[in-house]
C-alpha cells in the first residue's frame, strides 16, 4: 500500500479517430508512463485527464504540440482490492472537511487497486491519507 503525489494533465481533444493516439504518443515519446486516464466526450470534443507517475513536468511538451493543458497535483493510492477500502478513505476525508473533486481508479490485477484523487486541500488530504495508510 502506498500514497504518493503525482501529476495530472487535462486537455481538450477533438472527438475524431486517432486524436487520443496522437495525444498519448507525446507521453510515450518522452518515456513517461500513464498510470490513469479518464475522458468525458460531448459531441465534437472531449476532456481527457491523464495521470502520470513522474517528477518531470511535461506541460511544455503538451503546449509545444499545440495543446492547452492544465496541470494539477493528484494523490495516487495503491490499496488492497477488497470491499470497503474506498468507503473508509472517503469517510476519513469527509470527516476532516475535505471535498474530493476528482476521483477515478481501477483494479490492478492480483489483490491491488489504484485510486487517483484530487481534493479541495490536496496537501491536507495527502497527509491524512499517508497517516491512514501508514497505520494499516
Amino acid at each position: 500500500m502506498s500514497v504518493k503525489l503525482i501529476r495530472q494533465y487535462t486537455v481538450f481533444l477533438p472527438n475524431v479517430p486517432g486524436a487520443l493516439s496522437k495525444f498519448v504518443e507525446l507521453f510515450a515519446n518522452e518515456g513517461i508512463n500513464i498510470i490513469g486516464i479518464a475522458s468525458e466526450i460531448r459531441d465534437d470534443s472531449g476532456v481527457v485527464r491523464v495521470a502520470v507517475d513522474t517528477d518531470r513536468k511535461v506541460s511544455h511538451v503538451l503546449t509545444g504540440a499545440g495543446f492547452t493543458t492544465i496541470e494539477t497535483p493528484m494523490i495516487s493510492l495503491e490499496l488492497p482490492d477488497r470491499p470497503g477500502q474506498m468507503l473508509h478513505l472517503t469517510r476519513v476525508l469527509g470527516e476532516n472537511s475535505i471535498n474530493i473533486t476528482t476521483v477515478y481508479g481501477t483494479a490492478m490485477g492480483g489483490s491491488n487497486s489504484r485510486l487517483l484523487l484530487n481534493a479541495s486541500d490536496i496537501d491536507k488530504a495527502y497527509e491524512i491519507l499517508k497517516t491512514e495508510m501508514d497505520a494499516k
